[in-house]
């Protein structure tokens, strides 16, 4: 099921272009952090677990071509690369969550020379690299429980292997559903404007051969009212303390109708995605981008050029529409309050 989204190979990080799929697989080969950084602003590579890998190896190429022995100036440049890298997306908290488990390797050595902490922030990445992995299919496995079969399934966006280092959060449900021999079908949303769904988790899901079938964002109620959805997994951007989840776009509209039609809403997300440190979803800041990702399709202008556009990233889904929430500790229910404090460790992130 594994798709290397994204790897460290011969001293820099090779990850998959996902502006190019589904028409082609073409990677980009990271050797310094302004690549990286370009990469995660273009969305080249996204997804919050993916983007929160990315940090940490953008840290390593910021910093593994410091010269000499200088541990202030080594620190000012470790520094500086952090804070460069924050800048790239503002919503998902796992970037500046493995940005503060980097930052962590400095505060827990004070007396490291620059060779040591080059060596302990080398460690501290592939371990972000390889937890991301063994929670993706903890996550799956306890996601897939969900799973009866004949199930007809739907997802939002990507939530699979192309979102986080090779497994995925929601799409890993579906993947470890697979691996359990567990018979089901997924309707995926095209997700607009950027068809996340359509180019990438239908390009996923088809490889693996799960059944899929690609509607628009719009039919989606349509296909609860005719009783064709049983359950419903989308992945999560940030989780505030509250259960309060943002999302891509168009979650919370598809959260609203399965409330209404009484179809089970998930959402599938590891530790490193909640912030603890929020009360409730107001506080996440939402992302907006370019007009011309709305007013244009292919290089193709689709709208008059003097039409005002407004272009949010993602939206909140208010912990009260949300069935449950998926971690690699298990399904967390209502009420999030009381119970997201008893299952989730207060840190996250590698410590």
């Amino acid at each position: 099921m594994a798709i290397a989204t994204i790897k460290w190979v011969n001293g820099g990080a090779r990850i998959i272009d996902q502006t190019k799929l589904p028409n082609q697989l073409q990677y980009i080969d990271c050797r310094d952090v302004k690549t990286m950084w370009q990469a995660i602003k273009r969305l080249s590579v996204r997804g919050a677990p993916a983007i929160g890998v990315a940090a940490a190896f953008g840290v390593l190429l910021g910093t593994q071509q410091f010269k000499g022995h200088d541990r202030a100036k080594f620190l000012k440049l470790f520094h500086k690369t952090c804070d460069y890298l924050a800048t790239s997306r503002p919503t998902a908290v796992n970037l500046f969550n493995m940005l503060n488990a980097m930052r962590m390797v400095v505060t827990e050595n004070p007396q490291a020379d620059v060779t040591l902490l080059k060596k302990l922030l080398f460690q501290r990445a592939m371990a972000i690299f390889k937890e991301d992995q063994a929670v993706c299919r903890q996550m799956g496995d306890h996601g897939a429980k969900l799973i009866k079969n004949g199930m007809q399934c739907m997802t939002v966006c990507n939530a699979g292997a192309l979102a986080t280092v090779d497994y995925g959060t929601a799409l890993g449900v579906f993947y470890s559903a697979k691996k359990a021999k567990k018979t089901f079908s997924v309707y995926s949303l095209e997700t607009r404007p950027l068809l996340q769904g359509a180019r990438l988790t239908c390009w996923e899901l088809c490889r693996q051969k799960i059944d899929t079938t690609l509607i628009c964002d719009n039919m989606a109620a349509s296909l609860m009212g005719k009783d064709k959805v049983d359950i419903i997994f989308a992945g999560a951007d940030r989780i505030a303390s509250n259960g309060d989840t943002a999302n891509k776009i168009g979650t919370y509209m598809l959260a609203v109708l399965a409330k209404h039609h009484q179809v089970p809403f998930y959402i599938v997300a590891p530790r490193s995605t909640f912030d603890l440190k929020i009360k409730s979803g107001r506080q996440i800041p939402i992302e907006e981008r370019q007009r011309e990702e709305v007013t244009q399709f292919t290089g193709i202008t689709t709208a008059p050029k003097a039409v005002k556009v407004y272009n949010p990233a993602f939206d909140v889904t208010p912990a009260n529409l949300i069935s449950g929430i998926v971690t690699e500790y298990g399904i967390i229910r209502p009420p999030y309050i009381k119970n997201i404090k008893t299952v989730i460790p207060t840190k996250v992130g590698i410590h």
